[in-house]
């Protein structure tokens, strides 16, 4: 049962119950949405929500926080606005509603079985997989070597494994010019710099982040963090953390999520540098084509503007602007720095663009010395994933950020997008922190959980030794997964 509470003219509160609430559980209920509740099972006005199969982030927490007043039976609260005040909408992770009714939180799609790829090359175009040539015959032979056809779960598990997103192949590809083969690949020429001058650095390019010396520092932290207790300052020999990445392709489909989860992932990278560290500060720098605010930028009238397949560079500046300081403000990092610069360029009748956006986020944190390196896991050791719940979006991200804008439909370029939740990467940090701060930190090593979900986290967690992922006991918040 739906209940609603609000104003049906500007925003509305939907409220999904498993049991009937009690007179004293409303008023809470009323009070906490400071809103009056609705005697009507349908609002005939239309509406801007979020999509049937999509939880919000702030619902989770408003539910959290509910349950912490003791009002138990609540299983999900959305906010909806008025179509009249917001009728512009990222289509993306939002819908329209001719009304509000008992049925908005219903979802039909039910999970697909797992089925086995008659034809890989057909499998990978339709589900924008990325895979080249060389990598499909890599499968087809694996597929006559293990005596079977390969299954959709394999197969899109690999793609986001050994994708360019993750696997840098054009980075560590070899050169090959006028027929020879050059000594060093594209990569090896960028980590010569840090092997050749290696001056304060600690590690880089071998972790999640890179870390350079630090003074001794005294650390202010509670004594214990699994239970109320006194402040105490402890010495330690410190790094400083230094990160920087794109996050290109979603902030093009998606800015304002785009963005906010450039920002969140980054923060993440900062967390989970050797066995634990912390961020502090971040920065985000964006690059689009040309604005055309007005008319004083002359230079901008010499190319004409043209038709955008997801979102204008305007959008794109607004947005990711807003949703790259959501996050932090929200996670608790402030954004302290940043640059813009717009570009577009015709020569020989070519045009030169950042059509697909360039948002580069990075940051500073720090950490301690003897926890800079991440150690090999063992038999025994267990598997932990901290977070939220999952979903299709993001899962996908590796791969359709290896390929060019607007190369598939909408719904599948959804996947590059991730699920921007900084309250609940807050807590996870916050328990991060909690283990970084003991005078044996229990974390063996630790990665963060980005593009390809758990499909690139678990791997490169294990991937020294194997190990086993049991999928069934991963908390699920899109009833479509299976």
């Amino acid at each position: 049962m739906i209940l609603f509470f609000g104003n049906p003219k500007l925003k509305v509160f939907a409220v999904e119950i498993s049991e009937i609430l009690s007179t004293e559980d409303l008023k809470k209920l009323s009070w906490v949405l400071d809103s009056s509740i609705i005697d009507s099972k349908q609002i005939t006005e239309k509406f801007i929500g979020p999509k049937s199969s999509m939880i919000t982030p702030w619902s989770t927490n408003a539910v959290e926080i509910t349950r912490n007043m003791g009002v138990k039976n609540i299983d999900r609260i959305e906010v909806f606005i008025c179509y009249e005040i917001s009728e512009n909408f990222d289509k993306m992770i939002h819908e329209k509603y001719k009304a509000l009714n008992q049925n908005i939180f219903n979802n039909n799609i039910t999970p697909e079985k797992i089925y086995l790829i008659d034809n890989l090359k057909k499998y990978n175009d339709q589900q924008g997989l990325a895979l080249d040539d060389f990598e499909i015959s890599y499968l087809e032979s694996l597929s006559k070597k293990i005596g079977r056809k390969l299954t959709d779960s394999e197969v899109y598990g690999f793609s986001q494994v050994n994708s360019e997103h993750c696997r840098h192949k054009i980075f560590n590809g070899k050169f090959i010019i006028d027929g020879k083969e050059k000594n060093n690949s594209l990569f090896d020429l960028i980590k010569f710099t840090s092997k050749k001058n290696k001056n304060s650095i600690v590690s880089a390019y071998s972790d999640n982040v890179a870390f350079i010396n630090g003074p001794k520092i005294n650390q202010f932290q509670p004594k214990r963090g699994d239970e109320s207790s006194y402040f105490i300052n402890k010495e330690i020999e410190s790094i400083i953390s230094l990160k920087a990445e794109t996050h290109n392709f979603p902030t093009t489909v998606e800015p304002y999520n785009g963005a906010a989860t450039g920002s969140g992932g980054e923060i993440r990278d900062r967390a989970a540098g050797g066995t634990g560290s912390l961020p502090l500060i971040g920065s985000a720098v964006y690059m689009t084509p040309y604005s055309r605010l007005n008319n004083n930028k002359i230079w901008e009238k010499k190319i004409p503007q043209r038709d955008w397949k997801y979102q204008t560079p305007v959008d794109i500046l607004i947005k990711a602007s807003n949703g790259a300081s959501d996050f932090g403000n929200c996670f608790g990092q402030p954004l302290i720095v940043g640059s813009l610069l717009t570009f577009e360029h015709d020569e020989n009748q070519e045009l030169y663009s950042y059509d697909k956006v360039i948002m580069l986020a990075g940051g500073v944190g720090y950490g301690e010395l003897k926890q800079s390196m991440k150690n090999i896991p063992k038999k025994g050791d267990v598997i932990v994933l901290l977070g939220g719940d999952n979903y299709r979006i993001g899962m996908g991200g590796a791969s359709v950020s290896s390929t060019d804008t607007g190369s598939y439909n909408n719904a599948i370029e959804l996947n590059a997008v991730q699920r921007s939740n900084p309250e609940m990467q807050k807590r996870v940090t916050n328990t991060i922190r909690s283990l970084f701060e003991m005078d044996k930190n229990p974390i063996v090593s630790i990665h963060d959980h980005g593009a390809g979900g758990h499909l690139n986290c678990f791997s490169e967690l294990v991937e020294d030794v194997g190990g086993e992922i049991y999928l069934d006991s991963l908390p699920i918040g899109d009833p479509s997964l299976s």
